[in-house]
């Protein structure tokens, strides 16, 4: 005989499709608490605007008016403003062109210089 039987085969399967269609209803999907982003109730009256243009040129906005520093001269203005007021926050606004690592590299030099509250701005 060199024939297989398939006829158990068929058999199984069906079994198991019925299992699957009758069990698959009664399963309930697991919830994924997805983080949301929502503006703040008032936004701060005092803050810092660092702008990262397509080149690297940092622009500050807010209390100074300062363009076209490099990486320490802005983060020297803003440690100064800092002396005043602890509880400043520093908003990076980047190009889109822009590497990421670049804004990652700002974001941590402003927390080695002591910024307790960073924002990303977004269009």
């Amino acid at each position: 005989m060199n024939e297989i039987n398939m006829v158990p085969f068929i058999d199984v399967m069906l079994v198991l499709l019925i299992i699957f269609m009758v069990t698959a209803p009664l399963i309930t999907p697991g919830v994924i608490n997805v983080p949301s982003a929502g503006q703040s109730s008032k936004a701060p009256d005092q803050r810092v605007d660092v702008q990262i243009d397509a080149d690297g040129k940092l622009s500050l906005a807010g209390q100074i008016q300062r363009s076209g520093l490099g990486d320490k001269e802005a983060v020297a203005a803003i440690r100064a403003l800092l002396a005043d007021n602890p509880e400043l926050p520093v908003m990076i606004a980047a190009d889109s062109e822009l590497r990421y690592q670049q804004v990652m590299n700002m974001m941590k030099l402003l927390r080695e210089a002591g910024v307790q509250r960073v924002g990303l701005a977004v269009k």
